[in-house]
């Protein structure tokens, strides 16, 4: 069919159905753009323009494209999948499961019959599997793009008008693409500490913790959060003396105070070392490794660390640089954070912004939720997600899962609740495997017995826990979890038995 004639039939189609609903009308034009996006020179507006190409930026993409809008995706990488992907989520959990398998080799095998003269560590490979994995996932999402006809842009993008971003492109070149729905999704960056660079050398982020070229014999991590904790874990277990340097009186302060105590303590079994209420005040790198003063946060006496390595994990700040949002307006927070409504726009109209450049949790599932809910309500239907009830993982060993209020929070709100406990050590799935450390606790209205909470510390939390999320977002009591059938043995089963312990009594303990 040749253009003129696609023109001219898209026409037609729209005058007649004019008479119907406006909504019925807008689903014959995505219809009929999503059939000509083949078409489609460079210069013509597309209906969703997104700046930012991970896990929120991606999957809004692909869900408009679904949706019938003609989308363009710019990511300045060059490589799809944004931090989590590239040097976040994925590069790590692949190091933390090869370092694991050292760590069950060398501490554990022995005692299951299995037994090797030696067990050496071949760093280049477990990074070689790494990028390998990563390197599978960018390509899988330039597919999917292609699969959903998302135009794709590799550069930099900024505003130059609320519907038209310019666009440096990694091959030296420049372009404006138009939208007539611009959505913010660029993601966060590592938080800078005062006084110190990092050189990824031997001051890293967790960037360059992904890619030391050997193993630290000392390694020390400033900040005792999910990826403190999580790289501490990998380069422990590969033969690193690990300290942890934490401002605060607790590490993972949003945890659950009884399961944060629990955990700690697993992680100090694995001869994790943990300075609390500790701030660091100076930083000396004139040696050939790294010295550190620190002294307690509320003041005092200094001490002197030193470490071949020092990982710098104090969190992550919006990353939204030289996007020009000052030019059209868009306002932002003190945290620097742009401020939307309750369906993603900003005071910009046809401005929206997800993921990690908007309040709410840093995490990569929120920002896809995120994402969806954004493109949905564009497209005229409804989007939703409510940050209450997403849940959060630490991928240590054992895991630590959650979702919903902690017990700190049920009683800062006043409620009258339950709690139910169920420790693995009970359970027969973990005692087979020899890997019983662990807990789940449930917390529960006294009144009504819907889930508030559920907390999770075991070898496989992170998969456990979606059990009780799905539960929670159908407000489900611990007896709509305590009456269904778990298969026997599994790890599952702890999930039922603290149920069954939050209202009424378990059957194993």
């Amino acid at each position: 069919m040749s253009l003129a004639s696609l023109a001219r039939r898209r026409a037609y189609l729209l005058s007649r159905n004019l008479s119907n609903s406006p909504a019925d009308a807008f689903k014959y034009s995505c219809s009929l753009t999503n059939f000509s996006r083949g078409f489609a020179s460079g210069s013509e507006e597309n209906d969703v323009v997104v700046i930012g190409g991970g896990p929120g930026g991606y999957v809004a993409a692909i869900k408009a494209a679904q949706l019938g809008l003609k989308t363009t995706c710019i990511e300045k990488l060059g490589t799809l999948g944004g931090t989590c992907l590239n040097v976040g989520c994925i590069p790590s959990k692949a190091l933390l499961h090869s370092s694991h398998m050292f760590h069950e080799a060398t501490h554990s095998f022995a005692s299951h019959g299995v037994k090797f003269s030696s067990v050496e560590v071949d760093l280049p490979a477990m990074m070689a599997q790494k990028d390998k994995a990563v390197s599978n996932l960018t390509r899988g999402i330039e597919g999917l793009f292609k699969k959903n006809k998302v135009n794709y842009v590799k550069g930099y993008g900024k505003f130059i008008s609320p519907s038209e971003v310019s666009v440096d492109t990694l091959e030296g070149g420049s372009t404006v693409v138009k939208g007539k729905n611009i959505i913010i999704a660029t993601g966060s960056d590592v938080k800078s500490l005062p006084g110190i660079t990092i050189d990824e050398k031997r001051i890293v982020s967790s960037t360059g913790a992904l890619a030391l070229s050997e193993v630290p014999k000392k390694l020390i991590v400033i900040g005792a959060g999910y990826i403190g904790l999580e790289m501490g874990s990998v380069w422990g277990r590969l033969g690193s003396e690990v300290t942890v340097v934490e401002f605060a009186p607790d590490i993972v302060p949003t945890m659950d105070g009884e399961i944060r105590k629990q955990f700690q303590r697993a992680l100090e079994k694995q001869k994790m070392k943990f300075m609390l209420k500790t701030k660091v005040v100076g930083v000396d790198t004139t040696g050939n490794g790294v010295k550190l003063t620190v002294e307690p946060a509320a003041g005092g006496e200094q001490t002197a660390l030193e470490a071949d390595v020092v990982l710098v994990s104090a969190g992550r700040v919006p990353f939204t640089a030289g996007l020009g949002l000052d030019k059209i307006g868009v306002e932002t927070d003190k945290a620097g954070r742009i401020l939307v409504n309750e369906r993603f726009v900003t005071n910009v109209p046809g401005v929206y912004a997800i993921g990690d450049v908007i309040p709410g949790p840093m995490l990569a599932h929120k920002a896809e939720e995120d994402g969806v809910a954004c493109v949905e309500f564009i497209a005229g239907k409804h989007g939703h997600v409510d940050y209450d009830k997403v849940p959060g993982v630490v991928y240590t060993h054992p895991e630590v899962a959650s979702v919903g209020k902690t017990e700190e929070q049920v009683k800062t709100l006043g409620v009258n609740y339950c709690v139910g406990k169920f420790p693995f050590l009970a359970n027969s799935r973990a005692k087979a495997i020899d890997d019983a450390d662990g807990i789940v606790k449930i917390l529960a209205d006294k009144e009504s017995d819907k889930i508030l909470g559920v907390h999770i510390m075991a070898p496989n939390a992170g998969e456990l826990i979606h059990e009780a999320v799905l539960a929670i977002n159908y407000d489900a009591s611990s007896e709509d979890i305590a009456r269904v059938c778990h298969a026997h043995p599994t790890m599952s089963e702890a999930l039922k038995e603290a149920a069954m312990a939050t209202y009424d009594k378990p059957i194993h303990i």
